[in-house]
């Protein structure tokens, strides 16, 4: 056996010479450019350019996935019921998805009788805030990586990041107060928010004003347009089969094209270095 030298022996000469030639071309020892090699070469199957995280999830990770994805899930089987909604249950339609004709409607029956204006009012926020925690969660778990991921080749995102890191986290507040105004997914802006370290209950608090900003503006349309509008979900309900087959059709061409348009993103080549 070769015995190792103790501290207080000093190595010899050849050794030393030895070990010189192997480090004096690079500067840096063979092994540990070679465990370096070995770490990039064995990546993690969890390593996946389309989830937020890096590495293997943590419990609170998987719970919040689980939450982002099963509210897509949710709102894609609620598609077929929109439009049949729209014109015999406007109150249950907003409820369930919050959305800007089922609003609109159930004032309009309001209006007309059928129905009260104050369970057409309360009966929207359910329905359009339903998720929007979920998506500040999620900016408060995975932060820009997340805010990437859902921008996908829009600017938004990245640009809400940069106004924050110029102007402060105070720039979400109004941010999260006009999101329902603004021509973007709320998601992004709610993502940003939680990624610039707005509170629970600051986010609840102008999330809720938001919204009951958008709920009035949709109910004064609906109770000014009274019977017009009654007649127009009246029909869509009419045709609420075609309407939602065309709907479907959308968003499955639409899912199908952009994770087709992915996997050619991440199949292809790297660019070739100098």
């Amino acid at each position: 056996m070769i015995e190792e030298p103790t501290a207080g022996v000093a190595p010899a000469a050849d050794t030393d010479a030895g070990a010189g030639e192997a480090t004096g071309a690079t500067g840096a020892t063979e092994p540990a450019s070679s465990a370096q090699a070995a770490a990039d070469g064995e990546k993690s199957p969890w390593d996946d350019p389309r989830l937020p995280w890096t590495g293997k999830p943590r419990k609170v990770d998987i719970a919040c996935w689980a939450a982002v994805v099963g509210s897509g899930v949710f709102l894609l089987a609620l598609l077929p019921f929109r439009a049949p909604l729209v014109g015999t249950h406007p109150v249950l339609g907003e409820l369930l998805n919050g959305s800007t004709e089922s609003i609109i409607s159930a004032a309009a029956f309001a209006r007309i009788g059928h129905g009260s204006l104050i369970v057409a009012i309360l009966a929207a926020f359910p329905g359009i805030m339903k998720f929007d925690l979920v998506w500040w969660w999620a900016g408060r778990l995975w932060g820009e990586k997340l805010i990437l991921l859902v921008s996908g080749r829009r600017s938004h995102g990245p640009k809400y990041m940069q106004r924050v890191h110029k102007w402060g986290p105070r720039f979400t507040w109004p941010a999260v107060i006009v999101s329902d105004f603004l021509p973007i997914p709320t998601s992004i802006i709610y993502a940003v928010a939680g990624w610039a370290g707005m509170s629970l209950v600051t986010f609840i608090l102008l999330d809720f004003i938001a919204s009951g900003l958008w709920i009035g503006l949709l109910v004064g349309l609906g109770w000014a347009l009274g019977h017009h509008a009654v007649v127009v979900a009246q029909a869509i309900s009419k045709y609420s089969l075609w309407i939602s087959l065309g709907i479907v059709v959308i968003v499955v061409v639409g899912q199908f094209r952009g994770a087709r348009r992915r996997g050619q993103e991440s199949q292809a080549p790297p660019a070739s270095q100098p």
